[in-house]
């Protein structure tokens, strides 16, 4: 009985003096971390903190240089992921590692499939399955295809499994990155039971909010190293900033007044192959920053993608400068002067294997090539360097892999590839997602100037301070039509979310004329 009341007094999980170094870089200097059982412990940092790098090494898919960890007071050695979920530490990747072509209860005992006479026993995969989907409060059958879940309910897919490998230390990275309101609501409930079952979870995420209403201690990083750690009680936006920053900061940027110019984009009468039936009109100004907001699936990426020419147009039209333009494909959308920065940058905005020049003047091989056949390797360089030193990109060297980026500075690239185009109408699919409040307040203030030199820009975000604090103008999207449109003096939270759930609020005439 000694030694059980012995173990309870120490930590369920220490680390102490963990050291990790990449090239050029130390990822992880002298770390300390002490997670106890049954906590919700938020760990949190600017992108760079080393809060990855952390995470990895915790459930084993890489190895320190120096440190311990010990759980229940005993050194262990994390050396692979197998290692880890032995001594019951399992990660839930940002990017969830699921089988979407098998069913539910085949992802749940993926490689660990009961047998039963040396055949796999699908009776007790559905019967075992079954009783950890109830945990997880996930209502669907254990011979569901996965990929006929949505993300949220994918998620709890991979909690399920988790716990199924008896999981007593459960990482989630950035787990609502990708999840609707009423998703994320649905987790944090999932959350509070697993801590009531004294399963301990580490929280990684840059939306502080959910911090407050979740953790029970916060550590925070900075550049490699520990910046301090929050109790319950002293667990707040501004506590949190002052700690991952080293500064006071808002975690929204102040704009500045400024004039805008003659209407650089009119949409009329656009319709989207996804909602045909809903004719989309609206108009951006040089210099206007105009948001687009509505709800998961109300149609504000598609409208993006349409503009960008991903998405062939069913209907309508498209001015640019007052030249109506029809954009086929994507290059004949960047030759008219658009730039989209896409909502998923490791898929879509990013060669993540090759080096910040390729990835910033991929964008321009075209226009910038010699003999209209040669790559322009100095134009290249050039337009690298002027970006890097232009957007504050840390990186170590000018040849660094985008792979080796933090997000933050994943997200300038994408931005620098499309900036050094000089684009007249710039399109921005949720720009600060996965991003630190410092590298929020940088891209703030790239959207600043890029207005200010008379740039057009239409940004979707999901984050409600976002838009309220950038727009000039928010029109707001419900199931593929526009519901409303605000002017800056008319912006506030419940305006926004009155159109975005289909009510009226304000209403204004959306011909091309009025919203400008």
């Amino acid at each position: 009985m000694h030694a059980a009341k012995k173990r309870e007094e120490v930590p369920l999980l220490e680390v102490r003096g963990l050291t990790k170094r990449f090239t050029g870089v130390r990822a992880l200097d002298d770390v300390q971390l002490h997670v106890e059982r049954g906590d919700v412990h938020g760990i949190i940092g600017e992108n760079g903190a080393g809060k990855s790098t952390l995470v990895k090494i915790l459930a084993g898919v890489q190895s320190p240089d120096s440190g311990v960890i010990r759980i229940d007071g005993d050194p262990v050695s994390l050396d692979s992921v197998q290692q880890s979920l032995d001594h019951g530490v399992a990660l839930i990747h940002q990017e969830l590692n699921l089988s979407d072509n098998l069913d539910v209860g085949a992802n749940v005992f993926l490689g660990r499939e009961p047998r039963r006479m040396g055949m796999i026993d699908f009776a007790a995969i559905r019967e075992q399955a079954g009783q950890y989907l109830d945990m997880v409060g996930l209502d669907v059958a254990p011979t569901t295809i996965v990929r006929n879940l949505s993300i949220g309910r994918q998620q709890l897919v991979e909690i399920a499994k988790a716990l199924s490998v008896n999981a007593r230390i459960l990482i989630m990275d950035e787990p609502t990155s990708s999840l609707s309101q009423r998703e994320t609501e649905n987790l944090f409930q999932v959350i509070r039971q697993l801590r009531e079952r004294q399963v301990t979870v580490i929280y990684i995420s840059h939306r502080l909010g959910e911090l407050r209403e979740l953790a029970d201690r916060v550590t925070v990083l900075r550049d490699g190293k520990n910046a301090g750690e929050l109790q319950r009680e002293e667990i707040s936006h501004n506590r949190m900033v002052q700690l991952m920053v080293g500064r006071d900061i808002s975690q929204y940027y102040a704009r500045r007044p400024h004039e805008v110019g003659d209407n650089v984009l009119a949409v009329k009468n656009l319709r989207t192959s996804t909602w045909p039936w809903h004719p989309v009109s609206f108009q951006v100004a040089a210099g206007e920053m105009v948001g687009v907001a509505g709800l998961v699936g109300a149609g504000r990426t598609e409208l993006l993608r349409t503009l960008f020419g991903v998405d062939p147009p069913v209907d309508g039209q498209v001015i640019l400068n007052g030249q109506p333009i029809e954009p086929k494909s994507s290059r004949e959308a960047i030759e008219a002067g658009i730039a989209l920065v896409p909502e998923d940058r490791k898929q879509q905005g990013l060669f993540v294997e090759m080096e910040i020049p390729f990835n910033i003047g991929i964008a321009g091989l075209r226009r910038h090539s010699r003999a209209g056949v040669f790559v322009n390797r100095l134009r290249q360089r050039e337009d690298s360097n002027r970006m890097i030193a232009d957007l504050k990109i840390k990186t170590s060297h000018n040849q660094q892999l985008a792979k080796q980026l933090s997000g933050g500075n994943q997200q300038k690239v994408v931005l620098g590839k499309w900036l050094a185009m000089e684009p007249r109408l710039l399109l921005l699919d949720e720009p600060t997602r996965g991003v630190d409040v410092g590298a929020k307040q940088e891209i703030y203030r790239l959207m600043e100037e890029l207005a200010e030199r008379g740039v057009a820009i239409l940004f979707v975000s999901s984050e409600m301070e976002e838009v309220l604090s950038m727009s000039d103008r928010v029109i707001v999207m419900h199931e593929g039509r526009l519901a409303g449109g605000l002017k800056r003096h008319e912006l506030s939270e419940e305006a926004v979310m009155q159109l975005a759930t289909g009510k009226t609020y304000a209403p204004q005439n959306l011909d091309a004329g009025s919203l400008s």
